[in-house]
C-alpha cells in the first residue's frame, strides 16, 4: 500500500500546479478553491483505475479539474465573473520575481514586472472560461488538442474563444491604458 500512496503522491506534485492554475482562473473564493483542488484529487484517486492511457495522464487531470470548476460554477452562478480576489497576489508577486532574470538593469526589469502585473490584472477581469483558456494556452503551452480533451471544446471553438478572450483583453487594456499610452 505504500508504493500506492508514494506514487499518488508523485501524480499530485506532477499535476498540482496545472489543477491549481485552473482552479485559480475559473473560481474567485480562497475557500473554494481549495476545496475544489482537494476534490479534484479524491476524484483523481477514486478514479484513477478507471484512467485508459488514451491521452496524458495531466490531460486526464486537468479535464477531472475543469470539470469540477465548471459544475460549481453552476451551481454558484456568480453575478460577475473573472472578477477575481486579492488572495493570490503575494503568489503572481512571486511568479513575477522569480521570473526577472539577473543580468539586466534595474529600470528596464521594473519595467517588465509592472508590465506582466498590468497583464495578469487584466486577465483576472475575463470570464473563468476565457483567463483559463488563455493560461492553458499561453501559459502551460498546451495544444489545441489538449485543450480539447479538457474543455469538451473543439480546436475551431477553442481558437474562437482565444480570439475573443484576446480582444476582450486588447479592448479592457486599451480602454484603461490609451490615455498613458503603455
Amino acid at each position: 500500500m505504500s508504493g500506492n500512496s508514494h506514487a499518488f503522491s508523485a501524480i499530485i506534485k506532477n499535476t498540482e500546479a496545472l489543477v491549481a492554475q485552473i482552479v485559480y482562473k475559473m473560481i474567485d473564493n480562497a475557500e473554494d478553491r481549495r476545496d475544489l483542488a482537494q476534490d479534484v484529487y479524491l476524484k483523481v484517486y477514486s478514479n484513477l483505475r478507471n484512467f485508459r492511457f488514451q491521452s496524458k495522464l495531466s490531460t486526464w487531470i486537468a479535464q477531472i479539474a475543469y470539470n469540477a470548476c465548471v459544475s460549481h460554477l453552476q451551481k454558484k452562478k456568480p453575478e460577475l465573473p473573472g472578477f477575481g480576489d486579492s488572495t493570490d497576489e503575494e503568489e503572481k508577486t512571486q511568479n513575477l520575481k522569480s521570473g526577472l532574470s539577473s543580468g539586466t538593469n534595474v529600470e528596464s526589469e521594473l519595467s517588465r514586472k509592472e508590465r506582466i502585473a498590468i497583464l495578469s490584472n487584466a486577465i483576472e477581469k475575463l470570464p473563468p472560461l476565457y483567463k483559463t483558456l488563455i493560461t492553458l494556452f499561453h501559459n502551460e503551452q498546451m495544444s489545441y488538442e489538449e485543450i480539447g480533451e479538457i474543455t469538451g471544446l473543439s480546436a475551431g471553438t477553442l481558437k474562437s474563444y482565444l480570439f475573443r478572450a484576446r480582444a476582450a483583453l486588447k479592448t479592457n487594456l486599451l480602454q484603461k491604458y490609451k490615455k498613458e499610452e503603455l
